[in-house]
């Protein structure tokens, strides 16, 4: 890939992760579609792809069905029933998955971040997530997670995670961001 121009990052454009891969690609001149809905707050303002009801429905999913995948339950549903619609597009377009968040026992990933970490692997998408605590990559390699240093090696990729990035989480992105691309933007 030498022309960054043709490659694409899916996200959601808030406040924190989202945010530094919406950055970072803009650093790169990599084109940015950020998800939305109405009425919902983002800290980018490029890209901005705000979804209808009747997108956000392609993306619908049973609450019962995510708070069974994920193990744990949501209580503002119609919020986060939202924010999984979205998240469900920003999977569904980018063929890669990176996110930034933590990795808990049950192998899934903390908050909304894990939502789209599991519908990647739904999907038999290629995911890595920056485990926060840990301050390593991991990748989903025969169904564990797997130290790795990935790389962006697809047109399109989904950027995803926690608002409450650390600044190890923002070196981690960038890091991502030089090794997958050395000579930068063309």
């Amino acid at each position: 890939m030498t022309d960054l121009s043709k490659i694409t990052m899916y996200s959601g454009g808030h406040k924190g992760t989202e945010a530094e891969f919406g950055r970072q690609s803009e650093r790169m001149g990599i084109h940015e579609v950020n998800y939305s809905f109405e009425d919902h707050q983002m800290e980018r303002d490029l890209g901005i792809r705000i979804l209808d009801q009747e997108e956000l429905k392609k993306g619908d999913v049973s609450m019962e069905i995510v708070s069974k995948r994920m193990g744990r339950s949501y209580t503002k549903t119609d919020k986060i029933r939202k924010v999984m619609q979205s998240i469900f597009h920003m999977v569904n377009n980018g063929y890669q998955v990176f996110a930034v968040g933590w990795i808990q026992p049950d192998d899934t990933v903390k908050g909304g971040t894990g939502w789209g970490v599991e519908l990647a692997k739904l999907f038999n998408r290629p995911v890595s997530v920056y485990d926060q605590e840990r301050n390593e990559w991991f990748s989903w390699i025969d169904h564990t997670w797997k130290t790795d240093t990935p790389m962006i090696s697809h047109d399109s990729f989904a950027g995803t995670g926690t608002r409450n990035l650390t600044g190890e989480g923002q070196k981690a992105i960038e890091a991502l961001f030089n090794r997958s691309f050395p000579k930068g933007k063309q």
